[in-house]
């Protein structure tokens, strides 16, 4: 398998367990939901899930790969803001060193340039 695909498959497999997350563990998500949308929060996260595995599964065919990144990148700025909450809120997540808390905002440009690159 040649590089390129390796890198597509990969982010979509990454992009549809992650989605698939949010419907096994809703309460850890539902957790990192900020304030301002807690009150529909179980929405949130099921959306949020949708949008990661259609986005991972959008990757694979070639006509829908460009529309998988713009999809998936704006995506992962939807769901900035619940990083920014849980780095902020240490207090609330105290089973995470907050290192790690810190360490998932620039993990997420990471994540944007992995899914670019996957689908170029």
């Amino acid at each position: 398998m040649q590089a390129q695909a390796r890198r597509r498959l990969l982010a979509a497999i990454f992009w549809t367990g992650a989605g698939a997350l949010h419907f096994r563990a809703p309460a850890f998500y539902e957790g990192i939901v900020p304030p301002p949308l807690r009150r529909v929060k179980r929405a949130v996260v099921l959306a949020s899930g949708v949008a990661e595995m259609a986005g991972g599964l959008a990757i694979l065919p070639a006509r829908t790969r460009s529309f998988a990144r713009a999809w998936l990148l704006a995506t992962l700025a939807a769901i900035y803001p619940a990083n920014i909450y849980m780095a902020l809120s240490p207090e609330r997540f105290g089973r995470f060193p907050r290192w790690a808390l810190w360490g998932r905002l620039p993990l997420q440009f990471v994540i944007a340039w992995a899914t670019w690159r996957a689908t170029e």
